[in-house]
């Protein structure tokens, strides 16, 4: 591909001659013979750093944002923004050929968009799918990194989701990748709105910067979809301009669609979608947030203008997604749920669920992650001991910290509380504590990890699914 073609619709502030490019990277590892490589300054590393390296290794033109006097230099304002045109024109804008729907918020992504994969599916399109479990197109697994890839991975996806057949693509979207612009230069069909807590402030340092990120996802699509119920959820679309915007919510009949007459059961959820049509949804995923979650799928899918008790037929049909609200198959008198609560508003959100649909205790197992935002930690500590009839304080991925000092700040926020705890560090004994003064009808709450099947210990990272975790703990392992 000619670099005139990679550059097509994006300012270039230098001439420059038009070589052939073989593929393009702001990976300096991976520059090879013909590869356009993109300086990129991050927070540890300035790709303008080894430009004159990666042009001597075979780059035949570097892409910068600040003029570093050398020759085959293409100098643009910024160059992690343009990275993802860049990618795009790569692979010939596969994304203007799908029909993109994005999810944003804090919460509530990854089922929401599995639901509206399945919704579609069962009227016979064919969908892809990207997220944090996992990306698929069509029926086709393939592993994720990211929430939402780096360009290039993104950009592929999308290729091989046209290449496939794809309609559309379902894709959750960070504020990460929201605020880095890795999704620079996409538009969406809609954008939907899950709901707003306390998140990646390590990451975003402030609320605003946080809240501002996820509203770019909004001011790149035709469709609004938001949570009424969410403070956030109309300040999120203010001031701009859609093709249409529509509302769901349990507590305002004002709202597009409303959910009216909510029944929880332990099979799942069941109520009344009331909009334009009138009918019984029952969603087979437990918990108060299983309802926002796939109310906030029937509205996307509606906007789409799926036929009603299309939509309603799917989403009874749904199944679970791996690390949320995941039931163990164990032999016991006793329940094991694994879900990937890792915010307080998330831990908030499964463990009274769980309250809702338990005959015995709700004992909840959980840490926090390190190497992330300090402020978390008392406050989930606070919202398990509130909550919970028992908990067990343990590791989550501790990354480079000391996991005493991590459980120590959780501890703060449970002082002065009269739910009992104990503290075990190692996660695995935490999980065999649990299990073994477990009582009759007890759900034990595995909060934190979800689908992962690592953890990152200060020593490095190893294999731990906690599903094979229970099943060598009940089998004497």
């Amino acid at each position: 591909m000619k670099l005139s073609e990679i550059l097509n619709g994006i300012e270039v502030m230098n001439t420059y001659s038009d070589k052939e490019i073989v593929d393009v990277t702001q990976d300096s590892r991976l520059v090879k013979e013909g590869s356009l490589f993109i300086c990129v300054k991050g927070a540890a590393f300035d790709g303008h750093s080894v430009a004159q390296e990666m042009l001597e290794n075979g780059a035949p033109a570097v892409v910068v944002e600040r003029d570093l006097g050398v020759e085959n230099q293409i100098l643009v304002k910024d160059t992690r923004a343009t990275y993802s045109k860049i990618c795009a024109n790569f692979f010939g804008n596969p994304a203007k050929k799908l029909k993109l729907i994005g999810l944003t918020g804090t919460n509530g992504k990854t089922t929401t968009t599995f639901l509206i994969k399945q919704i579609l599916e069962n009227v016979g399109k064919k969908v892809g799918l990207i997220g944090t479990v996992q990306n698929m197109i069509d029926s086709e697994v393939y592993p994720a990194k990211y929430t939402t890839p780096e360009s290039y991975e993104l950009q592929k996806l999308f290729s091989m989701m046209v290449e496939a057949g794809c309609e559309y693509c379902v894709m959750e979207v960070s504020s990460q990748a929201l605020a880095q612009g890795r999704v620079n230069g996409l538009h969406f069909d809609i954008g939907a709105f899950t709901n707003l807590t306390q998140d990646h402030l390590d990451y975003h340092k402030t609320w605003e910067n946080y809240f501002n990120s996820k509203r770019i996802l909004f001011e790149n699509c035709d469709i609004a979809v938001t949570n009424l119920d969410d403070e956030n959820g109309m300040k999120i679309i203010d001031g701009l301009d859609f093709e249409k915007v529509v509302t769901y919510s349990i507590d305002s009949n004002s709202a597009t669609y409303v959910a009216k007459n909510v029944k929880f059961k332990s099979g799942g959820v069941e109520y009344e979608i009331l909009g334009d049509d009138i009918g019984r949804c029952s969603c087979p995923i437990p918990g108060r947030f299983s309802v926002y979650n796939s109310l906030c799928a029937a509205s996307c899918a509606l906007a789409l203008g799926i036929n009603f008790d299309d939509v309603l037929f799917a989403i009874s049909k749904s199944t679970g997604v791996k690390g949320r609200i995941e039931v163990v198959p164990t032999d016991t008198d006793f329940t094991i749920i694994i879900d990937y609560a890792h915010s307080p508003d998330g831990l908030e959100n499964i463990i009274t669920s769980l309250k809702e649909i338990a005959k015995g205790r709700v004992v909840t197992v959980f840490g926090c992650g390190g190497d992330r935002d300090k402020t978390k930690r008392p406050k989930m500590g606070k919202i398990a001991a509130e909550l919970s009839d028992f908990c067990v304080v343990t590791s989550d991925n501790p990354r480079s910290e000391n996991p005493t000092d991590i459980i120590d700040d959780i501890l703060v926020g449970m002082k002065n509380i009269d739910t009992p705890y104990v503290v075990v560090e190692n996660r695995k004994e935490a999980i065999a504590y649990a299990i073994n003064h477990a009582q009759t009808d007890d759900i034990i709450l595995l909060a934190g990890k979800g689908h992962e099947t690592y953890q990152i210990l200060p020593s490095g990272t190893i294999h731990f699914d906690e599903r094979e975790v229970v099943e060598e703990i009940l089998s004497g392992k």
